[in-house]
């Protein structure tokens, strides 16, 4: 695997959720900086020395309601 996707969405109680696609990794923070140091890790922790992807790719959503 050269690089792993992740889908970000804003936490209904604050903060972002970072889930992996074809992977079972979830992991949160409070704000983007700490999240791009807790996904790092999450892969770390995931994939063995050899296997890890060289790159971490992030697709970031946001929802937002405007009145009509």
């Amino acid at each position: 695997m050269t690089e792993i996707h992740f889908i970000v969405e804003e936490a209904p109680e604050g903060g972002f959720i970072a889930r992996a696609v074809g992977a079972d990794i979830v992991t949160e923070a409070d704000d983007l900086s700490f999240l791009h140091a807790q996904v790092r890790d999450a892969v770390h922790c995931h994939f063995d020395e050899g296997q890890r992807p060289g790159i971490i790719r992030l697709h970031i959503t946001r929802e937002e309601v405007l009145a009509a």
